[in-house]
């Protein structure tokens, strides 16, 4: 699998995996995908945007650990995931190094999202570290996302189940078109169909 090497130390990828999955009603890490989980799944979109890869837990942590076959070079426990997404972000990028430029946001529940997307995301953050990017979401930023060092104060602000589109929108990230980003596990509705797309590919 291609990755943009330049980005391996100053740009590591976050996995948030730390949802109970109520809607689902059993771990979305542990569905299936291939020989594996849609979180080992999630942990090889990130390395296509460098590492080392962070995945943020919570709710079903341990089990999804022990049961993850493609482990992470970190395992971050989110103490207060029950208060949504935001808890799960800052719990991550509060684990980062100081020589970090700027960090990915991989979401666990879009395994549609391309190759070539995110390699595409991971380009333009090593092209300009200090500018931030998403996938564009009918006309709106959202995950996957890199969000540069500078935004981070705002995000360590953040509360409530709500991630970075607010912030990403307020400093005019810069918005691809990400195949797949659209589309999301939150279901049984959802997996099914998802699933079948996923049979689907090469």
């Amino acid at each position: 699998m291609r990755t943009i090497q330049a980005t391996k130390k100053g740009f590591p990828p976050l996995v948030l995996a730390a949802g109970a999955s109520r809607r689902m009603g059993r771990a979305k890490a542990l569905l299936p995908v291939g020989s594996g989980t849609l979180l080992d799944h999630a942990i090889g979109q990130a390395r296509q945007l460098g590492g080392p890869v962070t995945v943020v837990v919570g709710g079903w942590y341990p089990l999804v650990r022990y049961r993850c076959r493609s482990q992470p070079s970190a395992w971050v426990v989110a103490r207060d995931w029950p208060k949504g997404m935001s808890a799960s972000l800052k719990s991550g990028v509060a684990s980062l190094g100081q020589g970090v430029k700027g960090v990915f946001v991989v979401l666990l529940d879009q395994p549609l999202i391309s190759s070539d997307s995110m390699l595409a995301l991971a380009e333009m953050a090593r092209m300009n570290p200090s500018q931030p990017a998403a996938a564009d979401l009918q006309g709106k930023p959202g995950a996957p996302a890199y969000i540069p060092r500078r935004l981070w104060l705002e995000i360590m602000a953040l509360e409530g189940d709500r991630g970075a589109a607010a912030v990403l929108a307020r400093h005019g990230a810069t918005r691809l078109a990400m195949i797949g980003a659209g589309k999301d596990v939150d279901s049984p509705e959802d997996w099914r169909r998802i699933s079948g797309e996923l049979a689907e590919q090469p």
